[in-house]
Formats: C-alpha cells, sequence, structure tokens
C-alpha cells in the first residue's frame, strides 16, 4: 500500500463521484471491485459514507488507520467516515460491501437509538468463530439491502435507512456497543457534544480557542469542559487536540507532504512548533514516527512479493 500525494477521498473506491447519493448506500460483493485492482485496495477514505463488509470467505488484510488486522471468514468490518482504510485479500475470497451515507444514519440513531452513533464511529474489524451464530444473524438484513439496492422503488429511501439501521442495531448487539454517554446524560447535553463535535471537525485546523467553541454552543469553557468530561472522560480541549494529532498521524503515514507541509496544512505557525506538539502528545517527533510506523505497515500489511 504504497504513499500518495495527498489521502484519496472516494465516494467508491477509484470512482470520483459525489460523497452522497439519492438512495444513500451502495452495495457489491468484494470480488466487484477488489477483482479489478488486482485485490489490493490501496489508503484512502470516504469523506461523508460509512463501508461496512461481511467477509464470507477467504480473508486478508485489513488497514484501519494507523492498526492492522488479519482478516478471516466470517469476519465484521466496519470503516467509519473520515477513517482511512485499505485491503490486501487473498484470493479466493467473497463478502457484502455496504457503503452508506454516515450523515443520515447518524440523525436517525440519534433519534431511535443514540448507542447507533458509536457502531458507526468505531473501526472495527471482528473475526467471529466458524460455528458463532453472528453472519448468520447478519446476512439476512445484508442480502435484503442488496435487494432493495438493485431495484429501485416507491419508498426506497425509507426502506433503506430501515434495513440499515436494523443492520447497525444487529452489530451492536454481537459487539456489545457500549452507551454513547451516562444514563444522567440530558438529551440538552448529548445536543451540546454533537454540535461540539461537528463543531471540532470544522475547525480543528484552525486552532480557535475553546472560548469560540463555548460561544458558539451558548456555553461557558467550564461547562463545555464539563460535558466532555462525563460523556467522554476528557476535557473539551483534550478532544481538539486529540483530533489534530490524529489528522497528524495520518498525514504523515498515508502522504508523502514533508513534516512542514503537513505542519502548515494543520495550521500550525511552523513546523517547529508542530514538532513540539507532536512529541508532547506521542513521545516521538515526526519524522520518528512516520519512519517507525511506515516499516510496520510494511512488515505487517504488504505481501511478501509486494516489491517485485
Amino acid at each position: 500500500m504504497g504513499l500518495q500525494r495527498s489521502i484519496p477521498n472516494y465516494a467508491l473506491y477509484g470512482d470520483q463521484a459525489p460523497e452522497v447519493w439519492d438512495t444513500l448506500f451502495d452495495f457489491e460483493w468484494i470480488p466487484q471491485r477488489s477483482g479489478l485492482y488486482n485485490w489490493e485496495i490501496h489508503p484512502h477514505l470516504h469523506d461523508g459514507c460509512v463501508q461496512i463488509l461481511l467477509v464470507t470467505a477467504g480473508g486478508g488484510e485489513v488497514l484501519l488507520d494507523e492498526k492492522r488486522w488479519q482478516a478471516q471468514a466470517p469476519c465484521l468490518i466496519v470503516a467509519p467516515a473520515r477513517i482511512v482504510h485499505g485491503f490486501h485479500w487473498n484470493p479466493p475470497v467473497d463478502g457484502a460491501v455496504i457503503t452508506a451515507a454516515q450523515g443520515p444514519l447518524e440523525s436517525l440513531a440519534q433519534i431511535l437509538m443514540p448507542e447507533l452513533l458509536e457502531v458507526l464511529r468505531t473501526p472495527l474489524v471482528m473475526n467471529f468463530p466458524r460455528d458463532t451464530p453472528h453472519a448468520d444473524a447478519l446476512m439476512p438484513l445484508i442480502l435484503a439491502i442488496q435487494r432493495e439496492w438493485r431495484v429501485p422503488a416507491q419508498g426506497q429511501r425509507a426502506a433503506s435507512l430501515s434495513l440499515l439501521t436494523a443492520l447497525l442495531v444487529q452489530i451492536a448487539r454481537i459487539t456489545q456497543a457500549p452507551v454513547a454517554a451516562p444514563e444522567s446524560f440530558s438529551p440538552r447535553k448529548a445536543a451540546h457534544l454533537e454540535r461540539f463535535r461537528a463543531l471540532v471537525e470544522t475547525w480543528f485546523k484552525r486552532h480557535r480557542p475553546l472560548a469560540d467553541y463555548a460561544n458558539e454552543l451558548g456555553l461557558t469553557v467550564g461547562q463545555l469542559t464539563r460535558i466532555c468530561r462525563e460523556a467522554l472522560g476528557m476535557s473539551a480541549l483534550a478532544v481538539i487536540q486529540a483530533r489534530l494529532l490524529h489528522e497528524a498521524k495520518r498525514n504523515l503515514v498515508y502522504t508523502m507532504g514533508s513534516v512542514k507541509q503537513i505542519a502548515t496544512a494543520l495550521g500550525f505557525q511552523d513546523e517547529a512548533y508542530f514538532g513540539r506538539f507532536f512529541r508532547k502528545h506521542t513521545g516521538s517527533s515526526p519524522s520518528a514516527f512516520r519512519k517507525q510506523a511506515l516499516s510496520q505497515i510494511r512488515e505487517v500489511v504488504l505481501p511478501p512479493d509486494a516489491g517485485e
């Protein structure tokens, strides 16, 4: 999985298309696309879509951000929006791939079952024991989603959202996903938290002071920090810094930009300031982190004959 000038952002791998379709989702089987690319799907991301895969035969190596897994059927994979992911499959391999607009699903989850937000936002690779009933529980829903995708009809939007939500509920049951917030967490606090997360996603490269976030939400800095500590176990400032650090790591590993270029793209005043920030939170310089991460990726992800 080679480096890119920037992290490719696709609707579907290899397709420069709008990130959200009228039907809200796409369905295909693993060989349909991976076979075209010699079973190698290089690191990329979907800005507005979550991908759910159920591997039913064979397996391979899965890369989700800085983490790597060996996947062997039966296996469930969830790649949320904006999470860098890639695959090296070992044919013969088969399984379903569902790509769905994450925003509408999150809106529906917020109303029906907030716990599903964790399913939608958490990268996952789960290998099931062969005698487990989990794959059997997921497959009827997946096949129903495929039928809905094949034949556009009246009410397809409602039907597809309903089926996708049902699939997420089943995944939550299988993974025993934790609740999104404590029971004492009020709907108003939950709404503030969701708006804060959205602001972080929009502003984290701008290095805006915490007071700007609080003012936008109609809160004091202290109130915002208490909400974050109660729900996430970390301060509001730590949430912003974690998002910035996460993006820095992604760019160091998956792009060819220099440390200076990455620092500029992330809104740092200069390379030295970026270096101090990165070392403070990781204990390593950006260059040392990049070297170590790329070495691990080559050892774990690339097939033995990748360089031939």
